[in-house]
């Protein structure tokens, strides 16, 4: 007979990886809602409080870690076999590095906030984006520019011009930002239809 601590860690361990699956359609907005209802309150409820766009949220994320909330950058390798150290301390559903992460935790007093967790992921995002807008003027409906300013930093954002592959990188979130846009207003009567979610 099933103890009734191994029942709840049996349940839980259930719970904790329907919540933090990668969706079987990370290309589609529709698909990940409907996968993950939560995820499009949490995603809604950014927007509305830092007014980053649900579809500039999630091309961030496509692009950063395609919505594997355990991602990390490659390790470097030594003579290209041996696995080295890691080039940044990214990680998480938005790849933001310790010290960033730090600094949002402090200036937001989300002090417990996890970047395994999308809720504080977005909420991250639609914080970065604000400062973006606020510093260096560009619009949270610049998709190109702002994830730019978010891959390089505030500071270096104004040297963009000479790396190639940031732009190329931009180009690619600035695409499927709008083919998110086009997707969600596609299924905006579904996904404002009130569903009841059970935890």
């Amino acid at each position: 007979m099933i103890s009734l601590k191994r029942y709840v860690l049996y349940f839980l361990l259930i719970f904790i990886s329907a919540c933090s699956s990668i969706p079987k359609n990370t290309a589609d907005g529709c698909s990940i809602f409907s996968e993950r209802y939560i995820w499009y309150k949490h995603a809604k409820k950014t927007e509305l409080k830092w007014g980053t766009p649900i579809y500039l949220q999630l091309a961030i994320i496509k692009m950063e870690s395609d919505f594997d909330w355990l991602a990390k950058p490659e390790r470097y390798k030594l003579f290209k076999v041996i696995p080295y150290k890691r080039p940044s301390s990214s990680f998480g559903y938005s790849q933001a590095v310790k010290g960033t992460w730090k600094q949002y935790k402090e200036e937001t007093g989300n002090k417990y906030a996890l970047r395994s967790r999308f809720k504080d992921s977005v909420d991250f995002i639609g914080w970065y984006t604000n400062k973006t807008e606020k510093i260096l003027k560009i619009s949270k409906k610049d998709a190109f520019r702002q994830y730019i300013a978010y891959h390089e930093g505030w500071g270096a954002y104004k040297n963009y011009k000479n790396k190639q592959k940031v732009i190329g990188l931009a180009k690619k979130v600035e695409k499927q930002s709008k083919k998110y846009k086009k997707q969600l207003n596609d299924c905006k009567s579904s996904l404002t239809t009130k569903k009841y979610i059970i935890f």
